[in-house]
């Protein structure tokens, strides 16, 4: 049961950094480098998941 709850926290938090993302390539003048750095943590989180995920199995 806990790592189905880890997994849900960790998706809660890649959907946040999706936001994030979202609203800063939305910018008129967005950051690239907060830009790759917020895609860098969410694909480490999805990568997280997915083991996670596999292992429950």
């Amino acid at each position: 049961m806990a790592v189905e709850a880890r997994i849900r926290e960790l998706g809660v938090r890649h959907q946040s950094l999706e936001r994030m993302i979202h609203e800063e390539a939305s910018r008129p003048s967005s950051d690239a480098m907060k830009l790759k750095e917020l895609k860098r943590k969410k694909l480490k989180l999805k990568e997280e998941i997915e083991a996670l995920g596999a292992q429950a199995h």
